[in-house]
């Protein structure tokens, strides 16, 4: 009898670790799926137009003008693929029927924690605004 006890206890906190948990239900795998887009670097090669790379990383930080050109920086977040997206969004999703919602304890902070890179980038234009050369500045988690 005493051991019927514990496993009753122990299936009464397990149901009821999964029920505090469910307000948070499918957090993660909300923000997996809703990760920022990956942004195409190659549109940073010499000789790209300023409206395609405009268009890739919205409008820039600073801008000078000379009379070579403009230089600019942009500063971006670098996210994910939609395959990897999707594939973290279907292993939280896993982890969280597997677990009872226990997952998102875990899953929603990793989710919030590996959210992108934020680069900045330095971009000189020439005077037909195509792109004559660019570098990296920085690379941080935001």
């Amino acid at each position: 009898m005493p051991g019927t006890v514990r496993r009753s206890n122990l299936s009464i906190a397990i149901m009821l670790s999964g029920l505090l948990s469910l307000p948070l239900g499918a957090c993660s795998v909300y923000k997996a799926v809703n990760q920022p887009p990956i942004k195409d670097l190659s549109v940073l090669k010499p000789g790209t137009s300023r409206d395609r790379v405009v268009a890739e990383f919205g409008v820039p930080v600073s801008s000078e003008r000379s009379e070579a050109g403009r230089k600019e920086v942009y500063t971006f977040i670098q996210g994910y693929s939609k395959m990897t997206k999707t594939g973290r969004a279907f292993f939280h999703g896993a982890a969280d029927v597997i677990t009872l919602f226990i997952w998102e304890v875990v899953g929603t902070p990793i989710e919030e924690k590996y959210d992108g890179k934020k680069i900045s980038v330095s971009v000189q234009f020439d005077s037909q605004d195509l792109i004559a050369a660019s570098d990296t500045i920085s690379v941080t988690d935001p």
